[in-house]
């Protein structure tokens, strides 16, 4: 099957064919004809399955379908909503990348940056809108976008929008777009909380599932390495060093473990730079370029921070510390084995993680197999530590809470539950 053949436009395939594709995959060769035909559609799909061209081209071809020539500033007729900043650019040079050949304007917005650069973008006009959603809704705020002529709107990693609080912030969204549009959703998983949003805003959608529910990706082999908590790092070295790895992903828990590890790690001789949401967007930007380029063996990233990642031959994912949400460690080895490639992802475990361990493994309905290195076996005589769950898991607190009324409202005048909602945001955003 051909791109052609999916009915799309001579300059997409054009564009496609410039990228070095020519056949589509599952997700693409399902999505883009019912796309094309208008259907809303609720798309379960794992990171590197192409999904973001599965999207991107029939939104781009709509939209040309349905240009209507005319003077002044160009409408917002495309809106694609994202958890992250890294993945909104991603999305962003898709729409670039795919649209060369087609009279669309299109930008990004989110935050971590001047906003003034975005409004002059947004003041001009554009046809297609990627944004976050706290950096969108501050744009609203400040009148330099109008939703109110949107046609098509993706939320795209749905779950982990949901996941880092972005629900109240989604439906104020909502509620400034058309009744009437076309609405293409995706997530990696289905959960409670995602079908009671699909049901109440997809209409009779087409429902679309290129991997089962929940799972890992095939093509990525999976290994836990037991080791004590104090000498992971020490075995890191060793790994990395000992099979000369050029390329490696290591997820921790927190943004100060990332930047620990990091640091531990260039003092043992390994190149290494940090990833997460305390980092400035250039810093952020330089650190994946570095890596990607290669002058850069390792990046250390926390869950959020590695959204949007995409890196289609990245050979080796490492879990330093396991992800406190099971969903999470999905999302996490996703990272590799995409496109078609295979990847490898290990977990150093030690003892306090051993229930993470059995969550994940409840999770994918499987067990992972344990390799112990010699020299690197664990004490049995230490006892587990309990480990600050953090996000997605409730923790029962026995002190009363006492609730201060608010005494300060926002300049764009809401009150200030939008407040706490944004610094749980900045707290989450890896």
């Amino acid at each position: 099957m051909s791109f052609e053949s999916l009915g799309l436009m001579a300059e997409l395939v054009h564009a496609v064919s410039e990228k070095g594709y020519s056949v589509p995959s599952p997700i693409q060769q399902q999505a883009i004809p019912l796309v094309l035909e208008g259907r809303d559609i609720m798309a379960g799909a794992q990171t590197g399955t192409g999904k973001t061209a599965g999207f991107t081209l029939p939104l781009l071809q709509r939209l040309m379908v349905s240009s209507k020539p005319g003077k002044g500033r160009r409408p917002v007729r495309a809106l694609v909503l994202t958890p992250t900043r890294e993945l909104a650019a991603q999305v962003h040079d898709s729409v670039q990348t795919y649209g060369k050949h087609l009279p669309l304007r299109s930008t990004v917005v989110f935050g971590g940056v001047s906003i003034n650069p975005q409004k002059q973008k947004l003041i001009k006009g554009v046809d297609i809108l990627v944004a976050t959603p706290g950096r969108l809704l501050d744009h609203i705020s400040q009148r330099s976008v109008d939703l109110s002529s949107v046609d098509i709107l993706v939320l795209d990693e749905a779950d982990r929008m949901l996941d880092m609080g972005f629900i109240r912030d989604i439906r104020k969204v909502l509620s400034l777009l058309p009744r009437e549009k076309q609405t293409l959703l995706f997530s990696a998983t289905f959960s409670k909380e995602i079908k009671q949003l699909a049901n109440g805003l997809l209409r009779s959608p087409a429902l679309i599932e290129v991997a089962r529910q929940n799972t890992a990706a095939e093509s990525v082999t999976q290994v836990v390495h037991p080791v004590d908590k104090k000498r992971k790092r020490e075995l890191l070295s060793a790994l990395i060093g000992g099979n000369n790895w050029k390329q490696v992903l290591v997820f921790t828990r927190t943004k100060h473990g990332a930047n620990r590890l990091a640091e531990q790690l260039n003092t043992d001789g390994i190149s290494s730079a940090a990833i997460h949401g305390n980092k400035s967007q250039g810093a952020r930007t330089r650190a994946l370029a570095d890596f990607k380029a290669g002058q850069v063996r390792v990046l250390v990233a926390t869950d959020i921070a590695a959204r949007g990642i995409d890196i289609n031959q990245l050979p080796h994912v490492v879990n330093y510390e396991l992800p406190n949400v099971a969903e999470d460690y999905v999302h996490r080895i996703g990272r590799t084995g995409r496109a078609g490639n295979e990847g490898e992802a290990m977990s150093l475990v030690c003892v306090d993680e051993l229930t993470l361990l059995k969550d994940i493994e409840r999770l994918i309905k499987r067990k992972i197999p344990q390799v112990m290195f010699e020299g690197y076996e664990p004490d049995p005589s230490i006892k587990a530590e309990p480990i600050n769950k953090g996000r997605g898991n409730k923790q029962r607190n026995t002190k009363k809470r006492v609730h201060k009324p608010a005494s300060s409202k926002r300049r764009d005048g809401q009150l200030p539950a939008r407040n706490t909602q944004k610094r749980d945001r900045k707290r989450n955003a890896g």
